[in-house]
């Protein structure tokens, strides 16, 4: 029997989601082993004066097999 488990990762970046997405689960394989998965729970923008994109931010559930 195995047993997962589901933490949440805030990351960003000022290129893209996916960019963000890859720098958070980096981040994350630092310290958790076993990751198995994520979802994206929340994508946020910020922007400058004019509504331009500064930077992507998400919201990533991620699952891994707990030892």
């Amino acid at each position: 029997m195995s047993v997962a488990k589901v933490i949440e990762v805030n990351a960003s970046s000022p290129t893209s989601v996916e960019d963000a997405v890859r720098k958070g689960l980096a981040k994350c394989a630092e310290t958790v082993k076993n990751m198995k998965g994520a979802w994206i729970n929340e994508t946020k923008v910020v922007t400058d004066g004019d509504g331009n994109i500064t930077e992507w931010r998400v919201n990533l559930r991620v699952s891994f097999i707990v030892e």
